[in-house]
């Protein structure tokens, strides 16, 4: 059988999903295994392989079905060695070889990229930023990530950093405390931790009769989920929240686009399913702070690939270097 899947993997902390994927981009097959990072990682790639070998099996397929395997890691990553510089969650000490790691393991091609880069990749090929060859996804979840696409090439930077938009500078005086060392990082108030925490320093000052005051003494915590949510309802405390949100997003967006002018600035991530209350709200602060040029040409919009951007710009990797 002729070459014409391409195995993209998403490697996360957790797990790790993995697809048989078509040149043109229509995902055959996916699953997810476990990441297992004891010993220093030491099973992560190989795991990875014997995964894609009896994923093969099972389809009764074998290896010369594969023109390849694309990565995603959460790291930065150097494009042209394939090493990942530093890896926290992965076990791996800095500056690991994961390119060569990975194709020793599958004795396939290998290309890794940052996972976020990965996710910009998908969606511009697959999602929301099909056609466009300029954008920026920003992914708010957990934390926020982002990865910029110019010329339809994925931005690195000198050390593989650049698209760290999470760690742009938001809240430049008083800010707070940041897992990255700095203060005021968006990710402090955009990620869906930053939304909780802001929403859990407003209710410390306002009246209880609100509809997230009662869930959180019902619950005993709030979600991100549960502040977009009641301000859908009109709850008064969230609606703030939702505000300050939006203030940061759209004033970041605007810097990023009167900078760079991409055809599209994507959100994805868990905090983006909020939907249009959050997007419409970020629209209005970007158009306000974007330079009229970049306001008349840059479209905001909500990703629409979920989980499965990472695994689709991985597999872009393998096939942008066919083509």
């Amino acid at each position: 059988m002729s070459k014409k899947w391409i195995a993209g993997v998403d490697l996360g902390g957790t797990t790790t999903k993995i697809a048989f994927i078509t040149m043109d981009g229509t995902i055959e097959h996916k699953w997810e295994i476990t990441t297992d990072n004891a010993n220093e990682g030491e099973y992560i790639t190989s795991n990875i392989a014997k995964s894609i070998n009896d994923k093969l099996s099972e389809l009764g397929l074998s290896k010369d079905v594969l023109a390849g395997v694309g990565m995603g890691a959460p790291g930065p990553v150097d494009y042209e060695t394939g090493v990942i510089l530093n890896a926290v969650n992965l076990g791996w000490k800095d500056n690991f070889p994961l390119q060569e790691s990975l194709e020793n393991a599958t004795s396939l091609p290998a290309a890794i990229e940052n996972d976020a880069n990965c996710a910009a990749l998908g969606e511009m090929w697959k999602g929301a930023g099909t056609g466009a060859k300029n954008l920026v996804l920003v992914t708010l979840g957990t934390g926020v990530g982002g990865g910029v696409i110019v010329n339809g090439n994925i931005v690195q930077g000198v050390n593989g950093a650049a698209g760290e938009i999470g760690h742009a500078t938001a809240v430049p005086l008083g800010g707070a405390p940041c897992n990255c060392g700095k203060t005021g990082c968006l990710e402090t108030v955009a990620s869906a931790t930053g939304v909780v925490r802001l929403a859990m320093e407003e209710l410390k000052t306002q009246s209880s009769d609100s509809e997230l005051a009662k869930l959180l003494v019902e619950n005993n915590t709030i979600t991100a989920k549960d502040v977009f949510d009641t301000a859908k309802n009109g709850d008064a405390i969230s609606l703030k929240v939702l505000n300050e949100v939006g203030f940061h997003l759209g004033l970041t967006f605007s810097t990023i686009a009167n900078t760079l002018n991409p055809e599209k600035i994507v959100m994805g991530g868990g905090v983006s399913k909020a939907g249009d209350i959050l997007l419409n709200t970020v629209k209005e602060y970007f158009n306000q702070f974007a330079f009229s040029a970049v306001r008349n040409s840059t479209e905001i919009s909500l990703a629409t690939l979920g989980n499965d951007a990472g695994v689709l710009g991985a597999a872009w990797l393998i096939r942008k270097n066919i083509k």
